[in-house]
């Protein structure tokens, strides 16, 4: 059967991307938040997972305000780098693996959830971001994608234990996919950051630090939050957060927290990242 290696919480700030194409990485306002990264890169490469599971939300570039689905999940054998709005990025089209999206995407609907299926689609930086940073510019990708979206943007919002619940089921797939491979789950999204409104540029740091700690050591505090809790605590954009659910919702009870990273501000938004291995 498949194995879960483990789970990362992370940022995927769209200027984290065109840092990278700038090569920023090492200026002064920009260096601090990489080199958190670097810790991650060395535990994905010494992990070699086979399998990327990542939970995202699109941002208004392969899904719009008229049609936006509670949950997504990709069907797809490739997925390419959609444009967003400053040119098509330097970067490998995503391999996905069909036969283990397909079998999720069945196991869903089994267990009475009802995403949308996506055969063909593109992914933005809600995807490409976090991939670069655990997996650095490869000239092709060394794991293979299952893609998640989740709805963030438009209400109502699924709420966190809705969140957390497929996490949970996707844990019992992974368990019982009839291969050896090593899968990693990748909740992605956050941290406390508001674009819009009388808080536009709003960042709670206490909450932040607090949540990379608690995703760890107190999920249930995160999984029984409403949904207006997450708006008022992180931002209306911080809401995100409840993407790291199905990611939590996945791993052990009792987790090893491996790395943790904050740095703020990064462009309007707190932004850093956990690794979590299971203890058992």
């Amino acid at each position: 059967m498949a194995k879960l290696i483990g789970g990362v919480g992370t940022s995927h700030v769209p200027s984290i991307g065109a840092a990278i194409d700038r090569g920023a990485t090492q200026d002064k306002d920009w260096k601090p938040f990489f080199d958190g990264y670097i810790p991650a890169k060395k535990w994905m490469a010494d992990k070699k997972p086979d399998i990327a599971v990542v939970i995202f939300n699109d941002h208004g570039n392969s899904f719009f305000l008229d049609r936006v689905p509670t949950f997504a999940v990709g069907v797809a054998e490739n997925y390419k780098p959609v444009d967003e709005g400053w040119g098509p990025r330097k970067l490998p089209d995503f391999k996905g693996d069909a036969n283990f999206s397909w079998y999720f995407a069945d196991k869903l609907v089994e267990n009475h959830f009802d995403p949308l299926i996506c055969s063909e689609i593109e992914v933005d930086h809600g995807l490409q971001v976090p991939m670069e940073l655990l997996f650095g510019h490869p000239d092709n990708w060394p794991v293979k994608v299952l893609p998640i979206w989740v709805n963030t943007v438009q209400y109502p919002i699924p709420t966190p234990q809705r969140c957390w619940d497929m996490g949970v089921l996707l844990r019992k797939v992974i368990e019982s996919y009839p291969t050896d491979e090593t899968v990693v789950i990748m909740g992605t999204g956050g941290l406390s950051h508001q674009l819009q409104g009388s808080r536009a540029g709003f960042i709670n740091q206490e909450a932040d630090l607090a949540y990379l700690d608690g995703i760890a050591n107190d999920p249930e505090k995160y999984r029984n939050m409403s949904r207006e809790d997450y708006v008022e605590t992180f931002g209306s954009e911080g809401a995100e957060l409840i993407m790291w659910l199905v990611m939590r919702g996945a791993m052990d009870k009792q987790v090893n927290l491996i790395h943790k990273h904050y740095h703020a501000p990064a462009s309007m938004t707190g932004a850093g990242m956990v690794i979590l291995e299971n203890k058992a």
